[in-house]
């Protein structure tokens, strides 16, 4: 099988597009998997650290930008069409994934063209205006949220999840104690605002601790805080004598989620997935200047169903969030039910109902051929 998945920028279009060449490998150990992106995204730095080739496209994005941005993103969506013809031609797909971004647009426009099988991820709510373009053209559309197919051709769509990283599902507990210096007696709850970290979690969860103080011997604290404000909150711990891990960032996040009570995080698309897939119990603060304020939909969907608490990032300080967080860990029927209710919304099998469709895909083109 040779597959193309195109997009990226964040970690949010990013990663599912890692977790879905990662079920492709398992199933079809001989696939050969390229990512297409763009040097500004985050694929340029994840994708050459992992097996799988990066072609780089020239295009830039959008929405949101100033009218000379918008210009300059015109002329570099022209470029990028020769680009991605080339990559096509020289490449020959038989199945190409469009995992989100202003990366994923010409690509897979084009194969869509070609009459080659195309399908795009959206996870989230509302989808970007790449994906809500591509929606028109593609083969099929994998949606993680049942109010997502008012957005696209009803006739495309299929249910599926957001694919996630097989290795968040089989964190080592054991390992988790030992390397994040942890008691097996304490509640621990997990903090951080992604890969660089968010300074108003940082700042509520610190302004918190006064008010945690209560639960000070029963609690400990894993957190990842972004290089800038990691010596500030380490201190910060240690003034309050609270017992916790302070990293500028996790690596061993499998393991810090398998011992995570309760996680207080952002609500990017990948992450809702994961915290949902392994049933944890979470209170979400989402990054208030996401495009189309996905995350904010994101975090209310799970609310609806009792599976977060969620604290507007506009409305966070440390009172608020010390409250839910006691609210939470020091009632052990409600963080049942919360983690019941993450676990139902959550799908551990994305990634292999995509590769589903996309067999599908391929053979009927096959047979029409």
């Amino acid at each position: 099988m040779k597959v193309i998945i195109a997009g990226g920028g964040t970690g949010g279009h990013l990663f599912p597009g890692i977790a879905l060449a990662s079920d492709i490998k398992e199933k079809y150990p001989d696939a050969q998997v390229i990512f297409v992106g763009t040097e500004r995204g985050l694929e340029s730095k994840i994708i050459p650290k992992t097996d799988y080739e990066l072609k780089l496209i020239s295009v830039r994005g959008f929405v949101g930008k100033s009218l000379n941005d918008k210009v300059k993103s015109l002329f570099s969506l022209l470029k990028s069409f020769n680009e991605c013809k080339k990559i096509i031609k020289s490449y020959s797909p038989q199945i190409v994934f469009g995992v989100g971004g202003y990366a994923s647009f010409t690509l897979v426009l084009i194969a869509s063209l070609k009459k080659i099988p195309t399908v795009i991820l959206e996870q989230n709510t509302i989808p970007g205006l790449a994906n809500k373009i591509l929606g028109n053209f593609v083969s099929a559309i994998a949606i993680t949220y049942p109010e997502t197919i008012e957005h696209f051709p009803k006739e495309k769509v299929y249910l599926t999840g957001t694919p996630i990283r097989k290795e968040i599902l089989l964190g080592d507990r054991k390992r988790a104690f030992k390397i994040f210096n942890l008691e097996e007696h304490r509640q621990t709850l997990l903090v951080f605002g992604g890969s660089l970290g968010a300074r108003k979690i940082n700042k509520a969860m610190i302004d918190g601790l006064s008010y945690l103080i209560p639960l000070r011997d029963k609690i400990q604290i894993i957190h990842q805080t972004g290089d800038t404000d990691y010596k500030w909150v380490s201190g910060e711990y240690e003034k309050l004598s609270f017992k916790a891990t302070v990293q500028p960032f996790i690596y061993e996040m499998a393991e810090a989620y398998s011992v995570s009570d309760l996680i207080v995080c952002r609500a990017g698309a990948s992450t809702v997935a994961e915290i949902t897939a392994l049933g944890k119990a979470s209170i979400l603060i989402p990054y208030p200047y996401a495009a189309y304020n996905h995350q904010e939909m994101n975090a209310r969907r799970l609310l609806s169903r009792g599976a977060c608490e969620l604290i507007l990032d506009g409305e966070i300080n440390g009172e608020i969030l010390a409250k839910k967080i006691i609210k939470i860990l020091d009632n052990s029927k409600i963080k049942k039910e919360m983690e019941i209710a993450s676990l139902a919304f959550g799908n551990a099998k994305a990634g292999e109902k995509i590769i589903e469709i996309a067999e599908s895909l391929i053979r009927r083109r096959n047979v029409s051929v």
